[in-house]
């Protein structure tokens, strides 16, 4: 950064060899047309401030030297706001491409997440409504709650991704008993109050989706996890660029780098740039404050590279939220298989006619896993 912006130094010398060569013995050998040429084009104040011809009796406390100047203590005045204004929108011309590229990142990001957000849960949206039309009204409210959850998630919201999932499947188990597995149950309007709080408060001891809830949370926990994490990481990455904007300089950082780039206007040499060299050193005790976060900025840049790796290394964000379908259907496909286990698990109702109990030792074991009051 600090050769970079050297390089967009326009009125500095060639090198510090070059001045203690120059010296003007003869005050008319030289005018100040040029120096005042230069403060006019620069914009860096009033002409009425640069003389005619180089004054011998000037008092200056930055760009002193010996023999005649073209430089008045106004004109000192002025090259110093003119360095602090030119530096100042140079590091934030660099600063604000990084800042641009961060964001543009981060935005990009969060596009695409969306857009897979939404696509997934039209996905399961159509299976409830193609395949399970008996729950899927009723259903919808929760799917949509669920990827609600997932959006606040990864934009960084204090929220538990496993609470978001068991409680999705905690209101889809009434529905799926109701509708489902025991029609008899919704028919009778049982799906609602204290039955419907009943079944969802026993979700997770009776277990009717098996393992595919806890799969699906710690799926989606693994690469939203990793999405999360860059998604946060690009927003610090951009607040640290801001503070760019609010970088200070002292006193000694003016005054070096008014005698860098405008002191030498005081001899009439408005056309020498500095050399690579100085004009580093310069920069570096100007911008030494923040010289040092280049270690711990080179580790985010690297811990970026690791992240921005983990959610999209094998598609691995698309996935997850495309299987988001396939381990509800499998929940349900498991609650509708051990559906004669779960109206025998003492819920309180009388099973259907047409539903008759696997086995003797599926219904002992069910009814002993789980004590549910009757309603």
């Amino acid at each position: 950064m600090f050769r970079a912006i050297c390089t967009r130094v326009n009125f500095c010398w060639v090198c510090l060899a070059v001045l203690f060569l120059l010296k003007v013995e003869d005050v008319g050998a030289y005018s100040c047309h040029e120096v005042k040429t230069a403060f006019q084009v620069r914009q860096i104040g009033p002409l009425k401030w640069v003389p005619e011809t180089p004054g011998t009796d000037v008092d200056l406390l930055v760009c002193k030297h010996q023999g005649p100047s073209c430089c008045t203590r106004k004109m000192e005045e002025s090259y110093q706001a003119a360095v602090r204004r030119e530096t100042l929108q140079s590091v934030r011309s660099y600063s604000f491409e990084l800042k641009y590229l961060i964001s543009g990142h981060a935005t990009a990001f969060q596009d695409i997440f969306q857009y897979l957000l939404s696509f997934s849960q039209g996905h399961l949206s159509s299976l409830l409504e193609d395949t399970y039309s008996p729950l899927s009204r009723e259903a919808l409210p929760h799917v949509n709650a669920l990827f609600s959850s997932l959006s606040l998630y990864i934009r960084g919201h204090n929220l538990s991704l496993e609470a978001a999932v068991a409680r999705f499947h905690d209101n889809l188990f009434p529905l799926v008993y109701g509708r489902l597995v025991n029609p008899g149950v919704g028919v009778q309007g049982g799906l609602s109050g204290e039955r419907g709080e009943c079944l969802r408060a026993t979700r997770q001891d009776v277990n009717p989706f098996g393992p595919h809830p806890e799969t699906l949370a710690q799926e989606l926990g693994r690469t939203l996890g990793a999405g999360r994490a860059l998604s946060l990481a690009l927003a610090e990455g951009a607040e640290v660029m801001n503070a760019t904007e609010h970088v200070s300089f002292t006193k000694e950082c003016l005054r070096g780098l008014t005698k860098m780039q405008y002191c030498s206007h005081c001899r009439g040499l408005t056309l020498i740039k500095p050399c690579v060299g100085y004009c580093l050193n310069v920069m570096r005790g100007c911008l030494a404050s923040v010289a040092e976060l280049d270690g711990p900025w080179r580790r985010y840049v690297a811990a970026l590279e690791e992240l921005t790796n983990a959610v999209a290394g094998q598609h691995s964000l698309e996935l997850a939220l495309l299987g988001v379908r396939g381990h509800v259907n499998e929940a349900i496909l498991h609650a509708q298989l051990h559906g004669p286990t779960l109206t025998a698990t003492r819920v309180g109702w009388k099973p259907s006619p047409s539903v008759s109990l696997e086995t003797t030792q599926d219904k002992l074991q069910y009814s002993t896993f789980v004590q549910v009051p009757r309603i």
